[in-house]
């Protein structure tokens, strides 16, 4: 993995209801690694990368949002994730 690639999430809650927690899941398309995530505890197996809240960014009120981000290394091409899903529900 020779190359290297910081990014920035915003997930926000559009719905009615508080979020007390969220669950952030992600595929990477390629062969993307986590190095390194803040605001939230991250984990990846193979190309699936999921993503907790902190204790200090769980509660999320309607129209708020929640910032996170993390480091990764890759080879070859960098696409983007896809099939972004917040507390189980896809994003669009």
């Amino acid at each position: 993995m020779g190359q290297r690639v910081h990014r920035n999430v915003t997930i926000t809650n559009t719905g009615r209801t508080a979020w007390a927690a969220w669950t952030l899941a992600f595929t990477f398309p390629a062969n993307q690694q986590i190095t390194q995530g803040w605001s939230g505890h991250w984990s990846q197996t193979g190309s699936q990368v999921t993503v907790t809240n902190a204790s200090c960014n769980g509660n999320v009120p309607p129209g708020g949002t929640a910032s996170l981000g993390f480091n990764a290394t890759y080879s070859g091409s960098n696409p983007r994730p896809t099939a972004f899903a917040v507390n189980g529900v896809a994003c669009t």
